[in-house]
C-alpha cells in the first residue's frame, strides 16, 4: 500500500545517545494471541509495513490488546525507544478551537485517512530500531508505527504543511496520495 513519497516525508528518530539500548524479553501469551498475531505479522508482511528483522539494537514485546468487536489488535510496547526520543514540541490541535473554527459553515466534512500512520515511512536508518519480538520472529517497520513518541506530531505536522488555507472562505484541504 503506497503512501506519502519518502521524498517527502519520513520519520526519522533523535535516539539520544545518553540511553543504553534495550531488547525487552518476548512475553508469554495464549494460544488465541498467538494466533492472531502470526495473521497480523502475515498481514502486515504481504501489505509491505513490515520485513524481518536481523540484528536490531532496540527490540520491543509485542502486546495483544482485545478489540471491542472481539479480535486482537497487535502493538508494540516502545516505552524504552520513546523515552530515549526527545519530545517533539510541534503542538496537536485542541478540540475547542477545531470546534470555534466550524461555526458559521453550512458544510462540514470528516476525512479519515485508511492506516494514517502507515502512510508516512520510517527513515530507512531508524527502521531496525522499531524492531519487536513475536514467537515466529523479529520483525521492524518500513511504515511509521502508532505507539512512536512524535507520531502523532509528525502526522499533524505533515498535514498542516501540505494544507493550504484560503483564509476568505476558511476551506482547509490536504491533498494526498492514498490507494
Amino acid at each position: 500500500m503506497p503512501g506519502i513519497a519518502p521524498d517527502v516525508i519520513s520519520h526519522k528518530l533523535a535516539i539520544s545517545s545518553a540511553y543504553k539500548p534495550v531488547r525487552q524479553k518476548r512475553r508469554s501469551y495464549d494460544a488465541e494471541r498467538y494466533e492472531a498475531m502470526r495473521t497480523e505479522v502475515e498481514k502486515l508482511q504481504t501489505i509491505g509495513f513490515i520485513r524481518e528483522a536481523t540484528y536490531p539494537v532496540w527490540l520491543a514485546n509485542s502486546v495483544m490488546v482485545r478489540k471491542s468487536t472481539g479480535g486482537w489488535r497487535m502493538c508494540q510496547d516502545y516505552t524504552d525507544l520513546n523515552k530515549a526520543c526527545p519530545k517533539d514540541s510541534f503542538p496537536l490541535p485542541r478540540i475547542d478551537q477545531l470546534v470555534d473554527a466550524t461555526a458559521g459553515h453550512e458544510l462540514l466534512s470528516f476525512m479519515d485517512a485508511y492506516s494514517g500512520y502507515n502512510q508516512i515511512f520510517m527513515h530507512p536508518p531508524d527502521s531496525e530500531h522499531t524492531a519487536f519480538i513475536t514467537d515466529k520472529g523479529l520483525y521492524c517497520y518500513n511504515v511509521m508505527p502508532f505507539g512512536l513518541k512524535n507520531a502523532g506530531q509528525l502526522t499533524k505536522g505533515s498535514s498542516t504543511k501540505s494544507s493550504p488555507v484560503t483564509s476568505a472562505t476558511s476551506w482547509r484541504f490536504m491533498l494526498t496520495t492514498c490507494w
